[in-house]
């Protein structure tokens, strides 16, 4: 990231590195995060994202300035939600619930994408990424590229307002409690960002990213260990 970069904890090769995997993810999968939500919402019932122009992989129609800077200066960013109209749903806390998972999944699904790419690389090519050599700035780019992914994906599933994994909770919560929750969701949000900025999240997230990531790497190269 680059407050790593300003503090000098990352040389300048490596930064690069990092910042290109991250603008990667600015532009292709935190897309892809939002239209997987919005292609979820229509087939549930809701075909006012598609009029809203969110049913689309064109960044421009999804990126956050913010959440976008927010990524590339502490790795972690958002992009703009897709207003999802839960009347249009036959069972909205349900649906809507569905609908909020696809996000995240979105993101795990980018992470195994990655993850497909470096095991192949290892296998049939493994001198490409041998160290001291340009293919170890692309094992880099594409570790990174799952570790962030994998970070997004567990930080979204976090069952507090507004976070997808709140949605998904709400399932399984009574209608008061669920409105509550929306009462007070921008003093949740405060809450959460300064969480964030404090560090308090830090080791709960790095402690489960790194065991989904390695669940990623392992899951990626079962096909190579079986064949």
């Amino acid at each position: 990231m680059l407050m790593s970069l300003i503090r000098g904890q990352l040389d300048f090769q490596t930064a690069v590195v990092y910042i290109l995997a991250l603008l990667t993810i600015i532009f292709l999968v935190l897309p892809f995060h939002e239209w997987a939500h919005a292609f979820t919402a229509m087939k549930l019932g809701d075909t006012s994202v598609k009029y809203r122009g969110r049913l689309t992989l064109n960044p421009l129609a999804h990126i956050d300035p913010i959440g976008a800077l927010a990524l590339l200066l502490f790795g972690i960013g958002w992009a703009k939600p897709v207003p999802i109209d839960s009347r249009n749903f036959k069972k909205p806390k349900l649906y809507m619930g569905i609908t909020a998972l696809m996000g995240p999944v979105a993101n795990l699904v980018a992470a195994f994408a990655g993850g497909l790419i470096l095991q192949t690389l290892a296998k049939f090519v493994p001198a490409f990424l041998a160290l001291n050599t340009f293919g170890y700035y692309i094992y880099l780019f594409l570790a990174f590229y799952i570790q962030v992914n994998v970070t997004l994906a567990i930080f979204n599933f976090l069952p507090i307002p507004p976070l997808d994994g709140s949605k998904i909770l709400f399932i399984f919560l009574p209608d008061r409690w669920v409105q509550k929750f929306y009462q007070y969701e921008q003093f949740i949000a405060i809450a959460l960002v300064v969480l964030i900025w404090i560090g308090v999240l830090d080791v709960p997230l790095n402690f489960l990213t790194t065991h989904v990531t390695n669940g990623i790497y392992w899951l990626a190269g079962l096909p190579f260990r079986l064949f």
